[in-house]
């Protein structure tokens, strides 16, 4: 059998409250989430505007996976607030590489190689 391993990244996901700017979204300074494979993490007694997760939301998947240096996904790192009116931003930050088993995500089997 041969090995069906791939890696990708864990992500944070945080909030950047302006000092002194109106904020509509509900985030506080330090608020975040964690993004572990396919599970989302949040603090205990901490919540998150689903509507922020919603702005970052497409952005996620792409952000886990290995990016080519000069490709925008990989220096590109804070979304605006959803609201347009609230001067908050999202910043992902990639954490540490996590393995994970093709045969675990899915039940689509790989494709045989033509070797």
């Amino acid at each position: 059998m041969s090995d069906d391993s791939f890696e990708l990244y864990d992500l944070r996901v945080e909030a950047v409250v302006p000092e002194g700017k109106p904020i509509y979204c509900g985030a506080k300074p330090g608020d975040h989430f964690e993004l572990r494979g396919e599970m989302l993490h949040l603090p205990p007694g901490q919540g998150f505007s689903i509507y922020s997760i919603a702005a970052v939301l497409p952005l996620l998947a792409a952000k886990q996976r290995n990016t080519h240096r000069n490709d925008w996904m990989t220096s590109d790192a804070e979304i605006a607030c959803p609201d347009p009116n609230c001067e908050s931003r999202l910043r992902i930050t990639r954490l540490k590489r996590r393995r994970f088993s093709h045969a675990a995500t899915t039940a689509v089997p790989l494709p045989e190689d033509d070797a």
